[in-house]
């Protein structure tokens, strides 16, 4: 998208902007069509996994304990995953974190055809699946300022968040309800195990230019505490960071376990009726990611934020309150607009006020400390389900964490940054690749 920040300043300063003029940048459109092909087989993932964990085991238990066996080694290498993507190449972090899912889904793929998948193996394999996405997760956050002018980066978010729905959302959890429905979850395994193959292809013939490193070369303690200093100075990071942890606590593992538990068991319904519910969330981040793209940067930005993920989290209790798939459409519909909507302004939010130098730490924090209690939330929802049910569960979930999330945006000086472009005067732009046009005056931003 066209934003300047000139217009930031301005009252109400919204600047319009061309949703596709990232893509004239040649690392940009790699790094875009990689992405977008591997968050296809993501949807597609997310389905079979779902399909998969209550095929073997017929429990809220079961997709709960896969949670926890995902994220537990995520957290643990979240941060060494940060330092890294500050010191060493961040297209060759990205490469091998690719190149490692690839292999890995690849051999769930073969297990699930085979009829040789345990519960315990899956829950191996995608805990190494989840130590790959915590060394993927930090490189690609912070080398997006590595290929993108400072000016253009709300429109490079929005981008990002309205190609990542399309494809994780809709596309995806579409083409995987009908995949598991033709050939079965081994076969949705292996599409998205060459989904992984065609992302890492990508990035291979991306030619970022080397960011600025870490001023810590050689201590990892010291960048680590570099990281934490400059989080405690800044109520926007360490507040918004501790009424996510919070708020995942109460809604996400409620809200991940359960929505395809309650597809399946509570509605009777297939698991094409689970992806069209994906898919519905996927439509409406879609149309969140063009209307901010469109709309552009809010100068209220930090307000505006929380007030659409305050809604988005109570959105959830619609997944309680249902009665029919098409109601759990349109709450999965709310809750990802709305997410949505925060998560371009959030993304925005750091890059602006983060230095280059730093990001890939502040990135792998931002991860950890939100949903550094995402496994508790897990291991927590089977035994809340016994004590009150499936869909005071859910509806619980989302009041406590609607509460939690809007309480934040009343910490002292939570709003100091609204209208600011950036709180760091001596950040450096990233350069141009060799090639590329002097920038037109608008800009892109997709989902």
């Amino acid at each position: 998208m066209q934003h300047s920040h000139e217009a930031l300043d301005r009252p109400g300063g919204f600047s319009r902007v061309n949703l596709l003029a990232p893509l004239r940048h040649r690392n940009v459109r790699l790094l875009w069509s990689g992405m977008t092909i591997s968050l296809i087989g993501d949807g597609i993932f997310l389905v079979a996994m779902a399909w998969q964990a209550y095929e073997i085991w017929n429990a809220p238990i079961a997709l709960a304990l896969i949670g926890i066996a995902m994220t537990i080694p995520t957290i643990a290498f979240l941060l060494p995953a940060g330092i890294l993507s500050d010191r060493l190449d961040r297209r060759r972090l990205m490469l091998c974190a690719d190149t490692a899912r690839a292999f890995v889904i690849g051999g769930l793929a073969v297990m699930s055809a085979g009829g040789h998948l345990s519960f315990w193996s899956l829950l191996i394999i995608v805990a190494v699946y989840g130590v790959a996405s915590a060394f993927f997760t930090p490189a690609f956050e912070a080398i997006v300022p590595d290929i993108v002018e400072d000016a253009d980066l709300p429109a490079m978010n929005s981008l990002d968040q309205l190609v990542r729905p399309i494809a994780l959302r809709l596309l995806g959890p579409a083409l995987g309800g009908a995949l598991v429905a033709a050939v079965g979850t081994g076969g949705a395994f292996a599409v998205d195990a060459l989904s992984f193959f065609a992302s890492a292809a990508a990035i291979f013939f991306m030619r970022p230019p080397a960011h600025v490193r870490s001023e810590h070369a050689h201590s990892s303690i010291g960048a680590l505490k570099e990281g934490f200093t400059f989080i405690r100075h800044r109520v926007w990071l360490w507040g918004t960071l501790i009424s996510a942890t919070v708020a995942y606590l109460a809604f996400m593992g409620p809200a991940e376990v359960l929505l395809p538990y309650v597809v399946k068991n509570e509605l009777h319904a297939s698991a094409s009726d689970l992806g069209f519910v994906f898919a519905a969330g996927g439509m409406g981040a879609v149309c969140a990611a063009i209307f901010m793209g469109q709309r552009g940067h809010p100068r209220r930005d930090v307000t505006v934020m929380y007030v659409a993920w305050t809604l988005a989290t109570l959105a959830v209790a619609g997944y309680g309150l249902a009665t029919a798939s098409w109601q759990l459409m349109v709450a999965c519909l709310l809750f990802n607009a709305l997410e949505t909507t925060g998560l371009i302004i959030w993304c925005t939010i750091k890059q602006r006020h983060v230095p280059s130098s730093m990001l890939g730490r502040i990135s792998s924090l931002d991860w950890l400390i939100s949903i550094g209690l995402l496994p508790l939330s897990f291991a927590l929802t089977a035994p809340v389900v016994d004590l009150v049910g499936v869909r005071a569960t859910l509806v619980g979930a989302a009041v406590i964490g609607g509460a939690c999330t809007l309480g934040a945006l009343f910490l002292p000086g939570m709003r100091d940054i609204e209208g600011h472009a950036t709180d760091e005067p001596g950040r450096a732009t990233p350069r141009k690749e060799a090639g590329d046009r002097v920038r037109a005056p608008a800009f892109i931003e997709v989902p």
